[in-house]
């Protein structure tokens, strides 16, 4: 997972979200709320919706490769995913910051279930509502699990590219940053998935066979124009969270340090 790029929505979506947040804002209760907020979001999240097409055309955007999903960058993103529930915060239903695309091998077990550090005891807290338990509001507290859209993932864990194309957690056990990164890897589970460890592994051998091809051209003095469009196609391809461990754990693996001391510039990409 990576930090997303945040674009604007588009007029007239944006203020239409807002007119949808509001309307669900104004009723008198929560239960009722969260019971509009579900159906109002269900009836317009469809193809043709005007509004909703310019949302997914957007978070299409904001999508790592081929639209892939925000969460797993493997397979096709086409949900619109509610990163604080619906469910549990119909005052977020129609926000566009509480957005982004996912697949639902990502967003079926994800679904309702959420946790936040409890604002009384910083406890972290199952706050999801099982299926028949009253429609009452979730405890205050801030989210354990990492926001792509705010935040950025990989200050909080790490791929291993040695062994097994893993996450592993960075901080100490027992930290906030500890217990919000494998909440999030357990939730999401992206190490659970053998077929995500096997498109990593992939990812890997795919990224550094492009990179060796733009350190060979650039060698042989290509034009600059076709090293830009080598350079675009490496960008662009998805698993981008391989691609950052690559840059950033280059110094530790011989063949990376070899190949970026080739391309520099790759660097900053």
């Amino acid at each position: 997972m990576i930090r997303l790029p945040n674009f604007p929505l588009p007029e007239p979506a944006n203020s239409q979200l807002a007119g949808y947040q509001h309307e669900i804002d104004s009723l008198p209760d929560y239960e009722t709320r969260v019971k509009r907020a579900k159906e109002r979001f269900s009836r317009l999240n469809r193809i043709g919706d005007p509004t909703f097409d310019i949302v997914k055309a957007t978070l299409s955007k904001m999508c790592v490769g081929a639209q892939r999903c925000a969460y797993c960058e493997d397979s096709l993103a086409d949900e619109v995913e509610h990163i604080r529930p619906k469910a549990l915060y119909p005052e977020l239903a129609f926000a566009w910051m509480n957005y982004l695309y996912a697949c639902g091998p990502c967003n079926s077990p994800k679904s309702s279930n959420f946790a936040v550090f409890a604002s009384e005891t910083g406890v972290p807290t199952d706050v999801s509502r099982r299926r028949g338990a009253p429609i009452l509001p979730p405890v205050s507290g801030t989210p354990v699990l990492l926001d792509p859209r705010v935040e950025d993932p990989m200050n909080f864990m790490k791929l291993d590219l040695l062994g097994t194309f893993l996450f592993k957690v960075t901080s100490e056990p027992g930290t906030v940053e500890y217990q919000r990164a494998k909440y999030t890897i357990d939730l999401l589970r992206l190490n659970r998935r053998e077929a995500l460890q096997t498109a990593r592994r992939s990812a890997f051998g795919d990224f550094h066979a492009h990179l060796t091809r733009y350190a060979q051209e650039r060698a042989r003095g290509h034009a600059p124009e076709h090293l830009q469009h080598l350079a675009q196609d490496i960008q662009t391809r998805q698993h981008a969270t391989v691609w950052r461990e690559m840059k950033r754990q280059h110094l530790l693996i011989p063949e990376l340090k070899r190949l970026f001391e080739a391309a520099p510039e790759a660097l900053n990409w």
